[in-house]
């Protein structure tokens, strides 16, 4: 099946925006379904791409919107519930809505994000519920509609929540009181991720669910630490006992921004990392940590002096 176009929702994020590029750059003609087409504005800059405005969880608006593309990529996904905003809506009734909406559109591809540590018995509601979505995918998709799910560890790149966050931190605060500090991440390159997906878009990968990781793992306690390196900070990293962390994110959740929840710390307590080797079939490796932060990090980069003239002007 040769892919000339495709609908993307959730494009207007992080991974979003990277896939765009990669598509686009591969000559695949691109429509965006957003709820505010302001937050589709970075976008622009991508020749002929459609952006069209719709709930996203109007089942109806969704299959009249993929009408005529070969393609539908659900990026679609929260870090933290809200009132507008739950688990079970976003991860597991959205990704079923879809699906359905491809087979009634008659798009013949659906490219679906999930997330590592995805099960049924995980220990926190985001991750049960990115497997219901999984599953929901899977019943809804039928014989007609090839589906590949990917399974990413924590994502990196220069306009990350992860890193980046953790770099403010260290600006500001000598001493750093970290909740889940053992938890085991095995972080992935956005621009690898957004590869991977484009080629599950483009090309005839096998229908079946890819984890996506880097080449190494670390504690988060490390990754914090090689961030005050990379920003030329000494600082302490106080690892919380379990109690503290609990009421730390107990707090946290009622301040505005929520670093961190209660279920984002039971999502911490079971390693996120692949059970085994990036897949070969993507016919390429993933960049390490190391190769690709300082660039936007360290603080004394190119990337980092372009970010210091926008703010300036």
């Amino acid at each position: 099946m040769q892919i000339r176009s495709a609908c993307l929702i959730g494009a207007t994020g992080f991974v979003g925006r990277a896939l765009a590029a990669q598509l686009h750059a591969r000559g695949v003609a691109l429509r965006v379904i957003t709820r505010q087409r302001v937050r589709a504005n970075p976008l622009l800059v991508l020749p002929t791409i459609d952006v069209r405005v719709a709930d996203t969880h109007d089942e109806e608006a969704l299959t009249r919107h993929f009408e005529g593309v070969d393609a539908v990529v659900n990026l679609v996904g929260i870090l933290h519930e809200g009132r507008n905003a739950s688990f079970q809506a976003v991860h597991a009734e959205l990704p079923r809505k879809v699906a359905n909406a491809c087979r009634a559109a008659g798009v013949g591809r659906l490219v679906h994000m999930s997330a590592l540590g995805a099960a049924e018995s995980a220990p926190s509601e985001y991750l049960r519920t990115k497997w219901r979505g999984e599953e929901n995918v899977r019943q809804g998709a039928g014989e007609a509609l090839a589906t590949t799910i990917f399974r990413p560890s924590v994502i990196f790149g220069a306009h990350d929540r992860f890193l980046n966050l953790f770099a403010q931190l260290v600006d500001v605060f000598p001493l750093v009181p970290l909740a889940g500090a053992d938890a085991r991440f095995q972080p992935v390159w956005v621009e690898d991720v957004a590869r991977a997906m484009a080629q599950a878009v483009v090309e005839s990968l096998p229908a079946r669910t890819y984890e996506l990781c880097g080449p190494r793992v670390y504690t988060l306690a490390g990754l914090v630490a090689r961030v005050a390196e990379l920003r030329s900070r000494r600082r302490w990293i106080m690892p919380l006992p379990a109690w503290a962390a609990t009421l730390q994110a107990l707090v946290f959740e009622h301040l505005p921004g929520r670093l961190i929840t209660r279920d984002n710390l039971r999502s911490m307590s079971v390693p996120n990392t692949c059970s085994g080797p990036w897949p070969a079939e993507l016919g390429f490796q993933p960049a390490s940590l190391e190769a690709v932060v300082p660039a936007y990090l360290a603080g004394n980069g190119s990337q980092s002096r372009l970010d210091r003239f926008r703010a300036e002007r």
